[in-house]
């Protein structure tokens, strides 16, 4: 695997990129391949959300945990699948949310890219994961990794907003400095959680805070 990541986050990650436990997810990934195992997303896409968000130009955050593991769903964004992929059950929740919250006009694909090209950096905690064995590369690495990811935003920039759901995701609060961010919770949106995502308004109040601070707010219709 070539390592090949947007300019800004790879000077912002290069020391991460040289420790040996990176250099140990490479290897990892390659055996993968060598040995005729299917890894989502395509290694063209593993860093997909780097490549639409920026460091520079990050907002929100939305954190993941897995990608997709069946064919044809990650495409390296969370929660996003393509066009012509079914709408998975949490996405199709976040679209009630978005529905009930401003208004939005659910639409009849998962595609999240406009969502990224906004700002809103869709991270997975894990960023690869085996066809068909869901969590299957939680213990490679990658969360120190995207741990790190998440510590180097709350060094270096401000007033981002993180947008934790589900107790997974919540955890990662720890790494994030709340006296120049915000951090939203909520349950999880899958239906697992009982629904308990509705009435969050996670998508209003992210937008009454960006422009608080004199930013854009985001186009979240897509």
């Amino acid at each position: 695997m070539n390592v090949q990541i947007e300019p800004s986050w790879g000077e912002a990650l290069q020391e991460e990129f040289d420790k040996p436990y990176f250099q140990d997810i490479v290897q990892y990934l390659k055996k993968g391949k060598a040995s005729q195992k299917v890894i989502f997303p395509p290694g063209r896409l593993i860093f997909q959300a780097f490549a639409k968000t920026p460091f520079n130009k990050v907002k929100v955050v939305i954190l993941g945990q897995d990608p997709y593991h069946r064919a044809g769903q990650a495409m390296g964004l969370s929660f996003s699948v393509p066009v012509g992929v079914t709408v998975p059950p949490s996405l199709k929740n976040i679209y009630k949310e978005l529905q009930q919250d401003i208004g939005f006009i659910i639409p009849d694909h998962g595609d999240l890219t406009k969502w990224a090209e906004q700002g809103v950096f869709l991270l997975n905690a894990f960023l690869t994961v085996e066809q068909g064995r869901a969590a299957s590369h939680q213990k490679i690495g990658w969360d120190i990794f995207t741990d790190a990811v998440i510590k180097k935003l709350s060094d270096q920039r401000e007033h981002l907003i993180f947008l934790l759901w589900g107790r997974f995701a919540q955890a990662k609060a720890a790494l994030i400095d709340e006296t120049k961010h915000y951090v939203l919770t909520a349950f999880h949106p899958s239906p697992l959680a009982g629904n308990r995502f509705a009435g969050c308004a996670h998508f209003s109040k992210t937008n009454e805070l960006l422009k608080k601070n004199g930013m854009e707010p985001i186009h979240w219709q897509i």
